[in-house]
């Protein structure tokens, strides 16, 4: 059994602290184990968990494709070079999965499902027969079709197992003093067009440089929703005077990306906006898997 140090459980809650000591005893419970890691506050700290609990007997396994900004993977490589974790890059084609560029209802499910599966290919060939992902407690209260497939792949989710939210993963990994703690929340970037309109590599690269633009700017948490030929902008709302504040700059710059029209949401970041025009039909066949 781990035990959390009183050290510690004097900087974060008692429940993020009993959090804590119940993954260790998960993660405990495996030989050795490979993680799904995007290098996101969640898989970071499970990375970092597994890796004091485990040692040596621990690789993260991580996804480079069209869906991830580049940045998110140099700070993934990053954080295992700095760890001494070894680290195994899978090269994903999004496109090449059936069904994804159409954008239906359960994109999610379809895309986890290959995605999961070739991760599963990857920790086997270097004899790892477990791979866990870094989703949490309050990713269950979302519509997150990708999870059936995670299920159906046998992918462990320690975290969850663990009962850890959001915010005790960012307590945790404050008390362990990793700068991820404050890092924005982070989705691929398919979820920024609405079901049904069409993915094209070429448009996720307009969306990343999009989003790199506003981060380089001093945006915190924000999103750059796709309607054709429109850019819809989501900030967090104390931060629309800078949005204002930069608009004909953020115009042009967006205009030099591709995007004809550039808009402001009235009502700033929250997680999920494309799901709420799904039908709960439409939501039960997404959760479900189906298109």
């Amino acid at each position: 059994m781990y035990h959390v140090h009183e050290s510690e459980t004097n900087t974060v809650s008692a429940g993020a602290a009993a959090g804590l000591e119940r993954l260790k005893a998960i993660l405990a419970g495996y030989d050795r184990l490979a993680v799904a890691f995007s290098g996101g506050v969640d898989s970071t700290l499970l990375l970092r968990a597994a890796h004091e609990t485990l040692g040596d007997r621990v690789l993260a396994l991580t996804a480079v494709g069209s869906s991830f900004p580049r940045r998110e993977s140099r700070e993934a490589s990053d954080f295992c070079a700095q760890e001494g974790v070894p680290q195994r890059e899978i090269i994903f084609r999004e496109m090449e999965v059936e069904g994804f560029a159409d954008n239906p209802v359960n994109r999610c499910y379809l895309c986890k499902k290959t995605l999961f599966g070739k991760v599963l290919e990857a920790a086997h060939a270097e004899g790892y027969a477990v791979v866990a992902e870094g989703s949490n407690t309050d990713d269950a209260g979302d519509y997150r079709p990708g999870l059936a497939a995670l299920k159906e792949l046998g992918i462990a989710s320690p975290l969850r197992q663990a009962g850890l939210s959001k915010a005790d993963i960012r307590e945790l990994c404050r008390m362990y003093g990793l700068p991820v703690w404050s890092k924005p929340s982070y989705a691929c970037l398919a979820t920024r067009f609405p079901y049904g309109e069409h993915i094209t590599e070429e448009r996720l690269h307009m969306v990343e440089a999009a989003e790199q633009k506003l981060l380089d700017l001093g945006f915190t948490q924000q999103r750059v929703r796709v309607h054709g030929t429109s850019a819809r902008i989501e900030v967090l709302p104390d931060q629309f005077p800078l949005l204002l504040a930069r608009r004909e700059e953020i115009a042009a710059s967006f205009a030099e990306i591709g995007f004809a029209y550039t808009a402001m949401d009235l009502l700033g970041y929250r997680t999920g906006s494309m799901n709420e025009t799904l039908t709960q039909e439409e939501v039960e066949r997404g959760l479900a898997g189906k298109a």
